[in-house]
């Protein structure tokens, strides 16, 4: 069976989610043409009006179709985002176009903040949606019936989903292609883009050394790293403060000034974020995870767990691990 996937772009598009979108499924359609099967994806990119459209980088992309002339019924429709696309939001005609459309439609996916242009088309009301962390207060303000959450990867809400910012629309599509074609094809697509198969929709859009600031400060900078790489070492602040040969009390005044947090809490959350991470992807068990993730017991870890998260690390992997092989806690 084949799947019709219409890919909508508006001007300023982001070329990086339009094109990746179609690269994504084009290489599903290699990896089945390797397997001997027929493409699963037909893919179409449309506008409004049809013809050349102007990427958000002012480069111009010919020969898409007009939106509102497609009449195949279509599996697939995905709104892509940029940075102007709450403008192409307040355009009427196109937003009824992509109402009707969506209404053909057995899925309906916005990347970025393509969420926008769905929300304007009444598509997310009542939903629980995501999009780019820098416009969801933008979001909220313009549409108070949307739940909007900017801390998520992707969010599926009844059926409509949507991605935060730029390269979250790539899990997104792949956990598309995932429920399509399986586990495996979608780790081989993964592994061409050279990207993570896949962080799981209820990760965070950015990580906790992105959460926090880098340090200007080289040495201090360096501690950071030394951290995200070694999250079961003695990172106490005395054997910290070791490293860079400084007191324990200067450590921490230079570490919040150039961090803006305290080295403690930025080594629970390195460690929380990697536990998470090996919850999702390993088979190893929670208890095996505590060790590894430097929290040393299990029960360490839970509190942390409940602490930020509100769930536990067992009850965490029932949720959204891809093995039910970890211990009770």
């Amino acid at each position: 069976m084949i799947r019709e996937v219409v890919v909508v772009g508006h001007p300023g598009v982001l070329g990086m989610e339009l094109i990746g979108a179609c690269d994504i499924f084009s290489f599903a359609n290699e990896l089945a043409a390797e397997a001997g099967r027929p493409p699963a994806y037909r893919v179409t990119v449309a506008s409004k009006g049809g013809g050349t459209l102007t990427l958000g980088g002012g480069l111009e992309l010919a020969g898409t179709a007009d939106l509102a002339s497609l009449r195949r019924p279509i599996d697939t429709l995905l709104i892509v985002g940029g940075r102007c696309a709450h403008e192409a939001a307040e355009d009427d005609a196109f937003v009824r176009v992509v109402r009707r459309m969506a209404a053909r439609s057995r899925r309906v996916g916005a990347l970025c903040t393509g969420a926008f242009i769905l929300a304007a088309a009444g598509l997310l009301e009542g939903r629980r949606a995501t999009t780019h962390w820098l416009f969801g207060d933008l979001l909220a303000q313009r549409h108070p019936g949307v739940s909007v959450d900017t801390d998520p990867v992707f969010t599926d809400s009844d059926g409509v989903w949507t991605s935060a910012g730029v390269t979250a629309s790539f899990d997104l599509l792949l956990s598309f292609v995932e429920e399509d074609l399986g586990a495996d094809v979608a780790r081989d697509v993964a592994r061409i883009l050279v990207v993570f198969l896949r962080r799981t929709g209820n990760q965070a859009q950015y990580s906790a050394q992105l959460q926090t600031q880098v340090a200007d400060r080289r040495p201090v900078r360096e501690l950071q790293q030394y951290i995200a790489d070694h999250p079961d070492a003695d990172l106490s602040l005395a054997a910290l403060a070791r490293r860079l040969n400084m007191s324990p009390r200067h450590l921490g005044r230079v570490f919040c000034q150039q961090v803006g947090m305290s080295p403690g809490r930025y080594v629970e959350r390195i460690r929380l974020e990697t536990a998470r991470r090996r919850l999702e992807e390993s088979d190893q068990s929670v208890e095996a995870v505590a060790v590894s993730a430097g929290f040393g017991s299990t029960e360490t870890m839970r509190r942390v767990f409940v602490s930020n998260l509100a769930v536990s690390p067992a009850d965490y992997r029932r949720r959204f691990g891809r093995s039910q092989k970890g211990s009770p806690e």
